[in-house]
């Protein structure tokens, strides 16, 4: 699933690839998937996007933003998109297809959920993105001590757990349950750790963790255990995932454990982060 570090890395290489290509055409929903949802209606993409020139893509959250003269194309979460030269092979099923004049083309293909669309600037009202646009990432300086405190200052945050706190209700849009995991292991702390067993020193750690883990892992171009454009995983090494499962700990020896929890998988070592 696309979060905060693969959301810059496909931006930026998107930014990169792109940039100068003129639309030709757009073909959406071409191969049904009820998860996936489409802003507005797929079937005036061309005709809304058709001659724009591509000039460059943000990360919106864990999002990514593209923009072509004044139309945007908005991928959200599972959307895996890659990039296919002129004359390249296309992928037999996709849910988000941009041909280019010259050629090539992006694809976007949705796993378990996900969204694509296109739409004028300043009329998509897609509520968690215009969340994502209105919150600080942690990347940038605005995400700091003071605001970082004033999320945990919310009512009925201490019966909350760390993963809880972290990973929903978009209190922190982009970082989802795939970044938590190293987030709390560099932390110390249990993905099911109540914030309010938690001390001044484990949250400031806390604060410290989503700051230092999510940069490395953007410098990084992304996870490992995720895709860029080309279809190769991120340079950021994950240390509990569905990759290191059953691994030792790189801290203590003990074997890294997977449990689940709230609908999804938690990653974490018994010994280093104790419940």
């Amino acid at each position: 699933m696309l979060e905060i570090p693969e959301a810059v890395a496909l931006s930026q290489q998107l930014a990169g690839r792109l940039a100068g290509k003129r639309v030709d055409r757009i073909i959406a929903g071409s191969s049904p998937h009820k998860f996936t949802w489409y802003y507005g209606d797929p079937g005036s993409y061309t005709e809304l996007a058709s001659g724009k020139t591509f000039r460059g893509a943000k990360a919106v959250g864990g999002m990514v933003e593209a923009a072509a003269g004044d139309v945007r194309f908005l991928f959200t979460e599972g959307a895996n998109l890659r990039y296919a030269p002129a004359g390249g092979k296309l992928p037999r099923k996709h849910q988000f297809l941009c041909v280019f004049t010259d050629g090539s083309a992006l694809v976007a293909s949705v796993r378990m959920y996900g969204g694509a669309g296109a739409y004028r600037e300043g009329e998509n009202n897609y509520k968690y993105f215009l969340i994502s646009k209105e919150k600080p990432s942690p990347l940038e300086k605005e995400f700091n001590k003071t605001y970082f405190k004033r999320l945990l200052s919310a009512d009925g945050i201490e019966k909350l757990s760390a993963k809880q706190f972290l990973a929903t209700e978009q209190r922190i849009p982009g970082l989802g349950n795939g970044v938590l995991q190293d987030i709390l292991f560099d932390a110390g702390i249990h993905p099911k750790r109540k914030l309010g067993a938690c001390g001044k020193e484990e949250r400031d750690g806390i604060f410290r963790s989503v700051k230092q883990v999510l940069k490395k892992m953007t410098e990084g171009g992304g996870r490992d255990t995720e895709l860029d454009l080309d279809g190769n995983p991120g340079g950021y090494v994950t240390i509990m995932s569905r990759n290191t499962v059953g691994k030792p700990c790189p801290s203590c020896g003990q074997a890294i454990e997977k449990a689940s929890y709230m609908g999804g998988a938690v990653y974490f070592c018994g010994k280093c982060q104790p419940l």
